[in-house]
């Protein structure tokens, strides 16, 4: 028998797939389920909230998992630290005007910090996840699946924070995961991957965040003419580039949202795809490297599934860096993360904080 290996069970078909590849390997696996969000605890207050985010579905779904691969299931409420780390940071960044990214900050925080920890307790030399990506020789690589590569969302864990962590399925496709979970007759082989932000699930936006920001409407206005064309429901419900749900209908233009100004709580709105969308360049702060290349040439993802950009680093004090693009890049968005990449190994992170054109920041971000 291998080294005891406790595995992040969610529920889903890739963590049950990864505890399947692992004790067939012969390691002694054990399951830990971690709750991290309570709608009733939470304060949420409209109707079947506990329906639309059903964690106790998936933790039924993890225990027939379990009693069919023969291994233990543990569980963990780690919801008052999810609001402390990770859900207090993200209402900070909406009130800031900002596109926070939750899921990089619950990885950081709770799943390769809190969940570790308790993993130890259980006797645990490896945790493993069912993340699509690889480590090899310490270094944190893109997943032979690249659709489904999930290394933007690890780039905040530091290099200790992975150590001793097993990724079993990030050398597999999608398609090979659900095939194994059916030879194999997991209850999740056909479940549907969840997707939104990890405490939102499928829910809307909108009311879900009515629950804790209330509502400031305010002008919207053409960023080009610098004329008030609308009303806006709150700058919280809006991001860069977003073009649905902007509030314009009685505009035959298609408007997309390119700024916002939190002091005057005004968003700006640009007609199509024009130039206030672009920039070349963004200063980006809290800047984490996992690997020891430290290079000023690579490439960048500005967002998840976004195209990679060759981009030049130029380093500076108090852990930021300037990322030039000359290509230019389509919405890049404050509070998000930009992804450093050298070929397969994803480098690190930083989170972007001002965002530049022709050597100016652009003053309507």
């Amino acid at each position: 028998m291998k080294e005891t290996v406790v595995v992040g069970m969610s529920g889903g078909v890739d963590s049950a797939v990864a505890a399947y590849l692992l004790k067939k390997e012969g390691y002694q696996v054990i399951a830990l389920f971690m709750r991290n969000w309570d709608s009733a605890i939470n304060g949420e207050d409209y109707e079947n909230a506990d329906i639309i985010c059903p964690q106790e579905r998936d933790y039924n779904d993890a225990k027939e998992v379990c009693q069919k691969l023969d291994i233990p299931l543990h569980r963990v409420d780690f919801i008052k630290e999810y609001w402390d780390y990770v859900f207090k940071y993200f209402l900070d960044e909406l009130k800031k005007g900002r596109t926070p990214n939750p899921d990089m900050l619950c990885n950081k925080y709770i799943k390769f910090d809190l969940f570790k920890k308790e993993a130890i307790k259980l006797g645990a030399t490896y945790i493993a996840t069912g993340h699509y990506a690889r480590i090899e020789n310490g270094k944190l690589l893109r997943a032979k699946d690249l659709n489904k590569d999930q290394t933007y969302f690890l780039a905040d864990v530091t290099k200790d924070e992975l150590k001793n962590v097993l990724f079993p399925i990030g050398n597999l496709l999608k398609k090979e995961v659900r095939e194994i979970a059916f030879e194999n007759g997991l209850n999740v082989a056909s479940k549907k991957d969840s997707t939104g932000i990890c405490f939102i699930g499928e829910r809307n936006f909108q009311k879900f965040i009515q629950n804790y920001l209330q509502e400031n409407p305010g002008d919207i206005v053409n960023v080009a003419a610098k004329k008030v064309i609308g009303t806006h429901k709150g700058l919280m419900n809006y991001t860069i580039g977003q073009r649905k749900n902007v509030g314009l209908s009685g505009h035959n233009e298609r408007h997309f949202v390119c700024g916002k100004d939190v002091s005057k709580n005004i968003l700006y709105v640009t007609i199509g795809d024009e130039e206030y969308l672009y920039s070349d360049a963004c200063l980006i702060e809290n800047v984490n490297f996992i690997s020891a290349t430290h290079p000023t040439l690579c490439t960048a993802k500005f967002r998840y599934r976004g195209e990679d950009y060759p981009v030049e680093l130029e380093y500076l004090e108090n852990n930021e860096i300037l990322v030039k693009y000359p290509s230019k890049a389509k919405a890049v968005t404050p509070g998000q993360a930009c992804v450093l990449y050298l070929g397969e190994e994803c480098l690190g992170c930083g989170f972007i904080k001002e965002i530049y054109k022709n050597g100016e920041k652009l003053w309507y971000l």
